[in-house]
């Protein structure tokens, strides 16, 4: 296969930038090794193995989950208890964590010019409603009391590009018989209507830094949630339980059953409410149900880190059952992909995940059912198929009602609507949901620094540093765990094969690559100095490229970005090797991430797992002093440089440039104009990464060993302060570890790029200037 056009030339580049000579040592390999051949674009295998990994993975966790469920079927009670450890697990992966507001019943929302009654019928009254729900967050929509005792209650749910009103009779062109909040209420039930956080990016921005985003705002929230462990689903999850409860405390005088009903978004939000509550005793679930092992297809406001490895809409289904569930295998809402920038004063941003909504085959939602059904054991009679492809319609909502309220009539004709005033103003109301969560979820920065303080630093005083290490353990069981996700162990061999491209005065460069997992491997380059002699151990140095780089990039010494470093170091005497991961690819390299997230993984996964077999090879080379290898790396390298020492401890050293930051605040907030918030990498979010660890505790892990942060003034990464904020803890940790030598800062007149001066000095300082030791001693 012939290399394609981009990577043939940036090889090409990169030997006349060296000034290498190949041609005439182009098959040697380096002594251990097998020969690597064949023209082929490696970083384009490296994405495609892990895709391969991936997409096996998906296809078998559907077989996987049955070992976290252990149903007890020998009684109601019984069963209940048996799935109460998943359902627990299903609130914390949908983000539902806080504490609702309690004893609240909903308010009416009105104005000098608009009454909160917005109609009246011989059979029903609307009003503009709010419930609160969480602290100044509230459920904002519709109530829909019925003429009389209401025969049962019901939070009718409508899709997320649906006013409250369109189903409820109050303008919109939506049919009569399709309005099902308003035929709910004919027929006898009180209705809550709540209103969506919308698939529209009209306020998916910042008005003061007129900087705006084609975000959908159900991505907006999730974006910023998803940091804390919250979500978007979580939120308005909420918002409907808080609804029951206020069903719950009139149940309290007179008994009605309370139902959930939902289309689309709103069929999501019905099945996961009804899931995570038994006071709900039915739900209608349309426009949803189906497989989800394509999630990281659908929009990315639905991603849901480890969601797979437990539930899929079969086992969600397990946690509604002995109670009724009716599955309408209707049309799904048509989303084609995130919606067009919108219109205004200011700078837009294109920065919205891509994901698409469309409806399943008939046989995919029935091979769910029959999934679900199988789940549900002796309590799968009451998982319901309704069949009909218009969502919610009569026959769907009297079989709801007649399971809700047995031997109640059906629902009578569509009554007359009158002509009503103007409603609440949707734009407007809109606004206030969108802004309501975000100023919840904007002050969870400032708490989770609190709930890191009281959660690892006050837990974990200063001890002796020989003892510190031992202390963190836990803590990297939970990091890698729990919120970066851990792969399994890696294949017996490494296969080791390489091939030589540059050959100078100072070193001999190696292209190498090594296996990770069957369809995995690791790619970079390897730079060993000719004046190693026989026996001798050098220290290592693993020269880490950022986004859209090759290992070529570190070497290249006309690269005003990289300067060569890694080149710099091997003509100094140490050891370098400059690895791959590709981070060039657009969203195929994004969608990883999507298709790792469900399954609790993310990119760092691999990362790891590449680092560690890496690990593995060079501390067996004859070469290289397995006690002094160090990380260095510039932007994504940076990341690494951070994550990867923390956790894997054969890392002597770490040096991240271009990217320590206070790292919360720079994925979550919406006012700094370079947060992720903002921009289009989508993939940069990590589940409640913000209350449980920031850089600093990172970079407590990694202590006693050496770190250092090189941070140029006008890199646009962050801003000096917040570097230095979160350094400042870093390094008063150091000291009371009475090692301050060993950790330092370096701020240079520069930008987004490799200084290579008081690093080279930090290393030098530590790992000595890369004289050989004999034998492991030196």
């Amino acid at each position: 296969m012939n290399l394609p056009d981009r990577f043939r030339f940036f090889v090409a580049a990169t030997i006349l930038a060296l000034g290498a000579c190949v041609a005439h040592g182009a098959t040697e390999v380096l002594p251990g090794t097998q020969p690597l051949v064949g023209e082929r674009d490696l970083s384009d295998e490296m994405i495609a193995g892990m895709t391969r990994f991936l997409d096996r993975e998906l296809a078998a966790s559907v077989d996987q989950r049955g070992g976290k469920w252990h149903p007890d079927f020998s009684s109601r009670a019984n069963y209940e208890k048996s799935v109460t450890p998943n359902r627990d697990r299903f609130a914390r992966v949908i983000g539902v964590i806080d504490s609702r507001v309690a004893g609240s019943e909903p308010e009416f929302v009105a104005t000098v010019s608009r009454p909160a009654m917005l109609l009246e019928t011989n059979r029903f009254t609307a009003y503009a409603v709010r419930w609160p729900v969480l602290p100044g967050v509230y459920g904002e929509g519709l109530l829909l009391q019925p003429k009389g005792e209401a025969t049962a209650r019901v939070v009718a749910i409508p899709d997320a590009d649906q006013a409250p009103e369109v189903i409820a009779g109050i303008g919109g062109s939506l049919p009569p018989a399709l309005q099902f909040a308003r035929r709910l209420a004919e027929g006898g039930c009180q209705v809550v209507v709540p209103t969506l956080i919308s698939r529209e990016p009209v306020f998916s921005g910042n008005a003061a830094l007129k900087l705006h985003t084609n975000q959908p705002h159900r991505e907006w929230i999730y974006r910023q949630a998803y940091t804390f462990g919250r979500h978007v689903i979580g939120y308005e999850v909420q918002k409907i339980l808080a609804a029951v409860d206020w069903f719950n405390r009139q149940n309290s005088t007179r008994r009605a059953p309370i139902g959930v009903v939902g289309w689309g978004e709103g069929g999501l939000l019905a099945f996961y409410s009804a899931a995570l509550d038994p006071r709900i005793d039915a739900v209608v679930v349309s426009g949803y149900f189906d497989r989800r092992e394509a999630i990281w297809a659908e929009p990315i406001y639905r991603n849901l880190f480890g969601l797979l490895r437990e539930f899929g809409d079969a086992e969600i289904a397990s946690l509604i059952v002995p109670r009724i569930l009716f599955v309408e295998p209707s049309t799904f809402p048509n989303v084609g992909g995130p919606p067009a920038p919108p219109a205004g004063s200011g700078r837009v941003r294109a920065s919205a995940a891509p994901g698409r909504i469309a409806t399943p085959s008939l046989a995919s939602v029935s091979g769910e059912v029959e999934r679900a059904k199988r789940r549900a054991g002796s309590f799968a009679s009451s998982i319901h198929v309704v069949t009909g492809r218009e969502p919610l319609a009569e026959t769907t909502l009297n079989q709801f009602l007649g399971q809700l309220r047995p031997g109640a009539a059906p629902i009578p004709p569509p009554g007359a609507i009158p002509e009503s005033p103007a409603g609440p103003d949707s734009l407007v109301r809109q606004r206030r949901q969108v802004e309501e969560l975000e100023r919840y979820t904007q002050q969870l920065i400032e708490v989770s620094r609190e709930v890191r303080d009281r959660d690892f630093w006050k837990k974990n005083p200063p001890v002796a540093a020989g003892a510190w290490s031992a202390t963190m353990q836990p803590y990297r069981d939970r990091l890698w765990g729990e919120v970066i996700g851990r792969l399994p162990a890696g294949q017996a061999g490494l296969n080791p094969r390489s091939r030589k491209f540059a050959d100078n005065a100072s070193w001999t460069g190696y292209e190498v690559t090594l296996d990770v997992l069957p369809d995995m491997i690791v790619w970079g380059y390897l730079l060993l100095p000719n004046d190693l002699k026989p026996g001798e151990r050098r220290p290592v140095i693993v020269a880490h490229h950022g986004g859209g780089g090759l290992p070529g990039v570190v070497v290249d010494r006309s690269s005003r970005t990289y300067k060569g470093f890694a080149a710099q170091l091997a003509d100094r005497g140490y050891v370098v090797f400059a690895p791959h991961f590709p981070w060039r690819a657009g969203d195929r390299y994004r969608e990883l991430q999507r298709k790792a997230n469900p399954l609790g993984l993310s990119v760092f996964s691999f990362i790891l797992a590449d680092h560690e077999r890496l690990l593995d090879w060079l501390t067996a080379q004859p070469w290289a002093d397995p006690k002094r290898i160090g990380l260095y790396g510039l932007s994504w390298g940076g990341k690494v440089a951070v994550r990867v020492p923390a956790l894997l401890e054969r890392y002597a050293l770490a040096i991240p440039s271009g990217d320590f930051n206070e790292w919360i605040w720079k994925n979550a907030s919406t006012a700094y104009s370079n947060s992720y918030m903002f921009a289009p990498e989508y993939e940069m979010f990590d589940f409640n990464l913000g209350m449980t660890f920031g850089y600093a505790e990172m970079a407590a892990m990694i202590a006693p060993r050496p770190f250092m942060v090189e941070r140029g003034h006008d890199d646009g990464v962050g801003i000096d302060e917040w570097v230095a904020f979160e350094y400042a803890k870093v390094y008063r940790h150091y000291d009371k570890l009475k090692i301050p030598e060993k950790s330092r800062i370096e701020y240079f007149r520069g930008i987004h790029e490799i200084h290579a001066v008081g690093t080279f000095e930090f290393i030098e300082e530590h790992f000595g200037r890369a004289k050989a030791t004999v034998a492991g001693r030196p």
